[in-house]
C-alpha cells in the first residue's frame, strides 16, 4: 500500500512537471546539447556542490535546497533564507545522494549537473531522464571556467548584469595574480604541500583541478604528478612529505594546523619548524577547494600574498568584505572577519 501511494505521488509530479514543460524554449547547454526548458524558471536544483555555490552566487532566490551540508559555523556566512534551505543531496561531488521523490515535491522547474571530464554525462542525464526533469550541464571545473559559467547562468535566470560583474571580478582576480608571479622562474617558488584530511596525509596532484588555485597563485605543488580520479585525495607517507620538504603546508584541517606544529613526527619539514601552517578559510564555502568553487577567485589573491607579499600587497579585510557582497550576498562584520580570517 505505501508503494503504491509513492508510485502516485511521484506520477502526479511527473505530471505536473510534463505540463509545465509543454510551453517553452530550447537552449543549448555548456556541453552542447539541446535542451527544452520552461519559459520561466523560478526554482533550480544544483545537483553538485559547486553548482550550489553558483547557483547561490547567480539567482539566490532560485534555490530549492542545498546539495551539502553546511555545518552551523557556516551559516553565519549565509542569508537566513540559504541557511535554512533543506539538504537535497547530489548526483555527483560530496554529501548524500539525491532523493528524487523528495526533489520533485518540491517542484522544480530544472537540474543543473556538472560537466566534467571525470564524470560520465549519460549516467547523469538517466539519473533526471527517469523523474522527468530537464537538466541543464554547466562546465566548472577551473577558475577560468567560472566566467563564462556564470554569464551562462545569469542569461538562463535573467541576471545578466550582476552575473557579468561578477565574471570580471573572477577575470581580474585572475589577471591581477597572473601578472604579479607570473615571472617567477620555477626554481623560485615557494614550495607548497596541500594537507588534506585529519591526518594531514591526503594530497593531490599539481595537475589536480583540486589545487589549481595554488598553481594559479604561483606556488609549486610538491606532489607531482597526473590527477587519476574526480575526487582526488591520493595517500601520502610522512616520509614523502619529510622528502619533500615544503616551505609551507597549507591545511584544509584546522585541527591538523594547530596540532602539526606540536608533533614531533613533523619536525623535520621546513614549513613546520618556521611556522609556515596555514589553514585554509573555509566559511561558508572553502577558499580553494572542496567544493572547488568561484571562492578561488578570493583564494587565489590569498594565497599569492601568503606567498609573495611584496609582489602581490593585499587588502585581505576589503577584499574579503567586497567579495562576499558580490557573490554571496552579505555584508561582513567586523567580528565576522576576525572569526574567518583568524
Amino acid at each position: 500500500m505505501r508503494l503504491s501511494a509513492t508510485l502516485i505521488r511521484t506520477g502526479a509530479l511527473l505530471c505536473l512537471l510534463m505540463a509545465t514543460l509543454a510551453e517553452g524554449r530550447e537552449i543549448v547547454d555548456m556541453a552542447g546539447r539541446k535542451v527544452a526548458i520552461p519559459d520561466h524558471i523560478s526554482r533550480v536544483y544544483a545537483s553538485a556542490p559547486p553548482l550550489t555555490v553558483l547557483l547561490q552566487a547567480v539567482a539566490p532566490e532560485t534555490m530549492i535546497g542545498l546539495s551539502l551540508n553546511m555545518e552551523d559555523e557556516g551559516k553565519r556566512y549565509l542569508p537566513p533564507n540559504i541557511a535554512n534551505l533543506p539538504v537535497l543531496g547530489g548526483v555527483y561531488g560530496m554529501g548524500q545522494a539525491m532523493n528524487s521523490e523528495v526533489l520533485l515535491s518540491l517542484k522544480p522547474d530544472i537540474a543543473l549537473a556538472w560537466k566534467s571530464p571525470f564524470i560520465d554525462p549519460a549516467m547523469v542525464e538517466n539519473s533526471f531522464a527517469k523523474i522527468g526533469l530537464p537538466v541543464v550541464f554547466v562546465s566548472l571545473d577551473t577558475l577560468r571556467d567560472w566566467p563564462e559559467a556564470l554569464i551562462f547562468l545569469g542569461k538562463l535566470l535573467g541576471h545578466e548584469d550582476k552575473a557579468r560583474q561578477q565574471a570580471d571580478y573572477v577575470r581580474n582576480s585572475l589577471n591581477k595574480v597572473n601578472k604579479a608571479v607570473a615571472a617567477i622562474p620555477e626554481q623560485e617558488k615557494v614550495r607548497v604541500y596541500y594537507a588534506e584530511s585529519p591526518s594531514g596525509l591526503s594530497t593531490d596532484c599539481h595537475s589536480s583541478f583540486h589545487t589549481e588555485a595554488i598553481e594559479l597563485a604561483g606556488g609549486y605543488n610538491v606532489y607531482r604528478c597526473q590527477s587519476q580520479s574526480h575526487m582526488g585525495m591520493e595517500a601520502i607517507s610522512l616520509e614523502q612529505v619529510i622528502a619533500f620538504d615544503p616551505q609551507v603546508i597549507l591545511a584544509q584541517d584546522p585541527k591538523f594546523a594547530k596540532t602539526v606544529l606540536s608533533d614531533s613526527r613533523w619536525q623535520n619539514i621546513r614549513a613546520v619548524r618556521e611556522g609556515r601552517i596555514y589553514a585554509i578559510p573555509r566559511w561558508p564555502h572553502n577558499w580553494t577547494d572542496r567544493p572547488p568553487s568561484v571562492m578561488r577567485a578570493l583564494g587565489v589573491q590569498w594565497l599569492a600574498n601568503l606567498f609573495y607579499p611584496e609582489r602581490l600587497p593585499l587588502d585581505l579585510r576589503m577584499e574579503t568584505r567586497a567579495f562576499y557582497q558580490l557573490f554571496l550576498g552579505v555584508n561582513l562584520s567586523d567580528a565576522d572577519l576576525d572569526h574567518l580570517l583568524r
